[in-house]
């Protein structure tokens, strides 16, 4: 029987050996916003470990719109420099198409790494003055951001276009724009956040402009062979505000702009949110907004046994599956993977002797006797 989770796919154009992606996942350990040894070792080692996808964390476009001093960005020839050398890399001895999700992160930007409490930093510690579409803060004792001008707002679009450049020079296949987890793109979007009164608040075709006009600059930007997707929370979990209802029209209009996929994941853009988690527990949001807006889904959110996945993809829930904690516990969870369901994931040469089907072989250096 052949594997859906392991049957080959296209993002746009470009193509995915199996539908297995490596989510974005923050790793709080660049410096000055280049990635360091500690990303080359994280990421290398799901480049070279069978996966259709892997996704470089959340890349601020400017400074301030980093989550914390120990987030990457990629505004500047360091930041680009330190990219390269790690996509370098994963193109010479891997096997996996390489993407990146670009953020910015502006109400929540300006705290502490997790491990020290992930709480707004002090001005001490380097705080530094955040932006959002209204000066509401994210929750008590959080940083009141300023409310973007317009001419922040159009500084914020060329920032995110830069990134994208900078994104293609790198050699990246897939860009991924963040417009969820409470980030400033979710910010606009939803009512919670979005209280401004001009033509970027208020309706829900006003609150969806400034996320779409983000989406076509970078879209523009982007070369043929290079797909553009975008990750939302399909909903905010807290009644009266952002909807799945809402993320579906939002993805009707991205896919009248050319885009290639939607990862949809959930929540983070209140203290008042309550949800409602179980294994698969956002994969119902992926599937109404697939089988709505005909895009192209990733679903995300405990999703941790090849069966599982394998069943979401059989019943037409999502085309992909994104995995962050699973990846985390088990770097070679594509290679378990296979052995279950049956299939094959590539295996670099240098290790080959641990496949499965050589279990039992000569080991290196003690052939098999002539015959």
């Amino acid at each position: 029987m052949t594997s859906k989770l392991f049957s080959p796919a296209k993002l746009g154009n470009v193509e995915l050996a199996n539908r297995i992606v490596v989510a974005p996942m923050c790793q709080y350990s660049a410096v000055d916003g280049n990635l360091t040894d500690w990303h080359f070792m994280h990421l290398g080692q799901y480049a070279v470990s069978g996966t259709g996808l892997v996704f470089v964390e959340a890349c601020g476009v400017e400074p301030e719109g980093r989550i914390t001093p120990g987030c990457p960005g990629l505004y500047n020839d360091d930041n680009e420099a330190a990219m390269k050398r790690i996509v370098d890399f994963s193109r010479d001895y891997g096997n996996s198409k390489l993407g990146i999700q670009l953020a910015h992160a502006g109400r929540k930007a300006s705290a502490n790494v997790p491990w020290n409490g992930g709480t707004p930093l002090s001005v001490a510690d380097g705080a530094w003055q955040t932006s959002a579409p209204s000066a509401l803060p994210y929750a008590e004792g959080w940083h009141v951001p300023t409310a973007e001008s317009k001419q922040g707002l159009e500084r914020l679009k060329q920032a995110f276009v830069q990134a994208a450049e900078r994104a293609v020079r790198v050699g990246f296949e897939v860009i991924e724009i963040h417009a969820a987890h409470g980030y400033l793109l979710h910010q606009f979007l939803s009512p919670l956040s979005n209280q401004r009164e001009d033509e970027y608040g208020g309706s829900l075709e006003n609150r969806l402009r400034f996320p779409l006009e983000i989406f076509e600059a970078v879209k523009a930007v982007c070369p043929d062979g290079v797909a553009c997707g975008i990750r939302v929370s399909a909903t905010d979990w807290v009644e009266g505000a952002w909807s799945v209802d809402d993320t579906v029209e939002f993805g009707n209009q991205l896919k009248a702009m050319g885009c290639d996929f939607i990862d949809v994941s959930s929540g983070g853009n209140s203290p008042l949110q309550e949800i409602k988690t179980g294994p698969g527990y956002q994969v119902p949001f992926a599937d109404q907004i697939r089988r709505e807006t005909g895009l192209p889904t990733m679903a995300v959110g405990m999703i941790t046994e090849p069966q599982q996945a394998e069943n979401i993809l059989e019943t037409g829930q999502a085309d992909f599956i994104a995995l962050a904690r699973g990846m985390l516990y088990d770097p070679r969870w594509t290679w378990h993977a296979a052995e279950a369901l049956g299939a094959q994931a590539a295996f670099p040469p240098q290790y080959q002797r641990c496949h499965p089907t050589l279990r039992g072989a000569p080991i290196p250096g003690n052939p098999p006797a002539a015959k």
